[in-house]
């Protein structure tokens, strides 16, 4: 029986200098998690699609997602040679990755985003993304960091894009990074909100939003503290 190798190359063209490179992803039959995380944290026996959601210019350093920007404005293009381009040391992450690797690919992507001024939510996706690398790791005190300033990066997408105020995914989120930095109260506002918005349709959101709304509650009665250990869940 042939072995099928859980990576595959795909050719990008760079949306900075416009060169063309290659760079893997795995196998969409290989992407098969063995558990997730309330947060869609996911983990894998083989190799993680996660490693290699990012791709970097090997030319020019310049390091992006598939939802990230398509091309960059003369204007974006001079922010990021002022920022990164220039000093950039070239460097070919189109194989294989290791932990440490995925991690610099995405930290290089955070500071690409940043300085062209990409969409809040890609920003936010790649701080949480960020988060979960470290997560792998047991690295508990980073992975705080980064979740906390992936939360205050989707608050600042809901607030902008939220016009709807019917995100239920990203209102999930945010109720759930809340509840991973201990911000009960905040974490219960957040699942009741989606769970009694009438024009929530997602089901799975609404499931999920419960699920661990009553996590919180035995949390908060274990721990014998806060207000919202009484709090009601109309709706549920």
């Amino acid at each position: 029986m042939t072995h099928l190798e859980p990576l595959y190359s795909i050719k990008v063209t760079c949306c900075n200098c416009e060169k063309e490179f290659v760079t893997s992803r795995v196998r969409p039959s290989l992407k098969k998690a063995f558990r997730r995380d309330a947060d869609f944290c996911a983990y894998y026996k083989d190799e993680n699609p996660d490693y290699y959601v990012v791709r970097v210019c090997p030319s020019c350093g310049f390091a992006s997602t598939e939802n990230s920007v398509g091309m960059l404005a003369d204007w974006q293009r001079k922010a990021f040679n002022e920022w990164i381009g220039g000093r950039w040391l070239p460097r070919d992450f189109g194989g294989k990755r290791s932990w440490a690797e995925a991690l610099v690919t995405y930290k290089l992507a955070l500071l690409c985003a940043q300085c062209i001024r990409d969409k809040e939510r890609i920003i936010a996706s790649l701080l949480h993304h960020i988060a979960w690398m470290y997560r792998y790791q047991g690295d508990d005190g980073q992975e705080l960091r980064f979740i906390q300033y992936s939360l205050e990066s989707y608050i600042h997408v809901f607030e902008q894009d939220g016009v709807a105020g019917n995100d239920a995914r990203l209102m999930f989120l945010i109720g759930e990074l809340n509840r991973r930095t201990g911000r009960f109260s905040e974490a219960v506002k957040w699942f009741s909100r989606l769970i009694n918005d009438r024009r929530i349709m997602d089901a799975s959101m609404i499931r999920a939003a419960r699920e661990q709304w009553t996590a919180i509650r035995e949390q908060m009665l274990g721990e014998e503290s806060g207000p919202a250990a009484g709090t009601t869940l109309t709706g549920a």
